[in-house]
């Protein structure tokens, strides 16, 4: 369980533990602070939370008679305090401004200390102003210079939102705030503008940062051209709470509000892709099928097979070649042919046998084998020269 308290009417929360007490809203209980004891005010009743929540404070129980009459008193003595304190500063000419006063008195080291917290544009020498304060007020003095954010948090206010300060409700610590983030939020640069109540950038810039930079990493550029489903135009501006971009059509003119998801060049890229899952297997396109030759549609048994063909090796040379070479007398192309070598030119007294359809076939081979060994020709050739010189 979980309950909330606060030392400051309207002020910050503390979240305790309530252990064993079951305080309602508006009662006093006792809160435990470094200086000891303190009583706040029950702001939020105990209540379950669904996370399981650790390291809060335990509460120390519900405030008696004693506990009220004391805390009034330290009330009393810190107006006091701060009405002396100012005086004192005003006596001495400090250019110093009182913040808070903090009175306590459940040290075991000292019986009362007042804490006065200030705030100064610069350094200050107060070792008088200590030891006057001392003689005052009759206890221990401490001084503590705060800045420009303490001192809004110290004293409170409303923010240009209109709701009480960040700082003086749920902030803890201060993280960094620069001009860069106002820039990327597409904010006015006047400091009259992003400044809160200390004077400094307001710490709510920071809120948004993160939003703002996923969106402008992800989204297109003003200026660029996008596809839109209201037809092409160029991105004019960005809606980073909505998610949107607006767009100027190009063939209207006019502006229009799309979804970022719209003209993301990688949602478009997955909506043409034609997929519907990230595991949908990827889409083939379908080949053409060819038209069957005459000679494909006839049965594999009447198909005259290629091999049916006589070899080379097999086929009766032609009356007018020469006989072909044996190994023994076959010579390199570089060595010139000798009356050895020379191949035997065929006689004219061998009778021309008729034309039969085996010779056609036998001519249509020979055309075709002197196209596939042209070497076998040019070494003829020189061959017949060589004849033809002797």
């Amino acid at each position: 369980m979980v309950m909330a308290v606060s030392f400051e009417r309207y002020g910050r929360l503390y979240y305790l533990d309530p252990g064993d007490f079951r305080p309602r809203v508006g009662d006093k209980v006792l809160v435990p602070t470094d200086d000891g004891p303190e009583v706040a005010e029950c702001v939020w009743a105990p209540q379950y939370v669904t996370e399981d929540v650790g390291g809060l404070p335990l509460c120390a129980g519900i405030a008696t008679d004693a506990d009220l009459d004391r805390d009034e008193q330290n009330r009393q003595r810190r107006a006091d305090a701060r009405v002396i304190a100012k005086r004192t500063i005003r006596e001495h000419g400090l250019p110093m401004k009182v913040v808070g006063i903090d009175f306590v008195d459940r040290r075991p080291d000292v019986d009362q200390l007042v804490i006065v917290y200030f705030s100064a544009p610069h350094r200050v020498d107060f070792r008088e102003l200590v030891r006057d304060l001392a003689r005052a007020l009759r206890a221990r003095i401490e001084l503590r210079q705060v800045g420009a954010r303490d001192e809004a948090r110290l004293q409170g206010g409303i923010g240009p939102c209109g709701r009480d300060l960040c700082c003086a409700t749920f902030l803890k610590d201060f993280e960094p705030v620069s001009v860069r983030m106002a820039k990327d939020q597409d904010l006015p640069l006047n400091p009259l503008k992003i400044s809160g109540a200390c004077g400094r950038l307001m710490c709510c810039l920071k809120y948004e940062h993160p939003l703002y930079q996923e969106f402008n990493a992800k989204a297109p550029a003003v200026g660029s051209a996008v596809e839109t489903p209201a037809g092409d135009g160029v991105v004019v501006g960005h809606n980073v709470p909505s998610d949107t971009v607006v767009v100027r059509l190009a063939a209207s003119g006019r502006r229009c509000a799309c979804s970022r998801a719209d003209v993301c060049s990688p949602r478009q890229q997955y909506e043409a892709s034609g997929t519907t899952t990230p595991d949908a297997a990827p889409v083939v396109p379908e080949t053409p099928e060819t038209p069957e030759t005459p000679e494909a549609r006839k049965p594999a048994e009447t198909r005259k097979p290629a091999e049916t063909r006589k070899p080379a090796e097999t086929r009766k040379p032609a009356e007018t070649r020469t006989t072909p070479e044996t190994p023994e007398t076959r010579e390199p192309r570089e060595t010139p042919a000798t009356p050895e070598t020379r191949a035997t030119p065929a006689t004219p007294d061998t009778p021309a046998t008729p034309d039969t359809p085996e010779d056609d076939q036998r001519t249509e081979t020979r055309a075709e084998r002197r196209v596939r060994k042209p070497r076998r020709r040019r070494r003829l050739h020189h061959d017949d020269e060589g004849e033809s010189a002797q």
